[in-house]
């Protein structure tokens, strides 16, 4: 079964800034369970096929002037059959102010009302963003997560192979820690994955040895991050001799992470192995990729060109 997340109404209310018109009884313990923002268009003419009274509505200046077309016996009868529904809050934008209608409705059927200046679209992308963030589906993995050069890279492997010990490496080299240990990775949309670390242990770092470090209060507030984009997952694997690793890169490996697809690599783990300057170039790798550059198959091409040549292409006729 999909776990549900919520987030408080009150903690929407005041991350946007809102004025609360008209509290509802159960203001402080309403949770918002829906991502979902809607405007009231078809249910101001009666239409509630499908109306979800999970969503937060939004009330701009079509509907005020919707409802100012209507006679007042209309206006008293959208406006309570919409409130009855118990939707977790109607928020009025656009400056336009609630008026002796909305605010009777809001406590009649038990609703909170909420004022904005912000316009309506504005104020709907904010909503958006603040839900999704919040109520994303997420998954807790057993790894390390860094930024390297704009890159976030999540670390994998099994315990005490040396993820934190790179990572610490990473910091040093001027890049930065989002988690280690436990890294909770959130599905943003379709394409893009967030990892930050659990409340508990953020910013906090586990050595062998050593025992718990503040990586934030040792190497300062530039060192860490409170959340970042999961770009490229790094797997580390201990050096086997009779293994095949791929050395050249054709085959581009990927994993699949809460339904993204994600780039993946596998590391294998040896003495006098510098992982930390390997992971460098591994983020900048990937970031070329993006870009449209791809170093393996453009040698790939070049050992092409030189065997339809019969090997006699001169240095400066390959094409990059």
């Amino acid at each position: 079964m999909k776990q549900q997340y919520s987030i408080p109404l009150k903690h929407v209310v005041s991350s946007l800034a809102l004025e609360v018109v008209h509290p509802a009884s159960d203001y402080e313990s309403r949770k918002v369970v829906s991502y979902n923002v809607a405007r009231p268009s078809l249910q101001l003419v009666g239409f509630y096929n499908y109306f979800d009274s999970e969503r937060i509505l939004l009330w701009g200046k079509a509907e005020t002037a919707f409802l100012a077309a209507l006679n007042p016996v209309m206006q008293t009868e959208v406006v309570y059959t919409l409130f009855s529904k118990h939707i977790p809050a109607l928020i009025c934008c656009n400056g336009m102010y609630p008026d002796k209608l909305l605010k009777t409705a809001a406590e009649k059927y038990d609703v909170t009302l909420l004022y904005t200046r912000e316009d309506t679209s504005e104020m709907m992308s904010d909503l958006i963003y603040t839900l999704r963030t919040a109520l994303a589906p997420r998954q807790t993995m057993h790894g390390v997560m860094v930024q390297v050069h704009g890159e976030g890279l999540l670390i994998t492997g099994e315990s005490g192979i040396g993820k934190s010990e790179v990572a610490l490496e990473l910091i040093k080299r001027g890049h930065r820690l989002v988690a280690d240990d436990a890294v909770e990775v959130r599905c943003m949309n379709r394409t893009r994955l967030e990892g930050r670390a659990p409340k508990m242990i953020r910013y906090l770092m586990e050595l062998r040895g050593v025992g718990l470090i503040d990586v934030r209060r040792i190497y300062g507030v530039g060192s860490v991050l409170p959340t970042a984009r999961v770009d490229l997952m790094v797997n580390f694997v201990r050096w086997e001799q009779k293994s095949n690793y791929d050395r050249i890169g054709l085959e581009d490996e990927e994993t699949e992470i809460l339904g993204v697809r994600l780039p993946k690599l596998t590391i294998p783990v040896a003495p006098a192995r510098n992982l930390a300057i390997i992971l460098e170039v591994a983020a900048m790798n990937n970031r070329q990729k993006k870009l449209g550059h791809n170093t393996a198959q453009e040698f790939l091409k070049r050992h092409d060109q030189n065997i339809d040549s019969g090997g006699d292409c001169e240095e400066d006729s390959f094409e990059w």
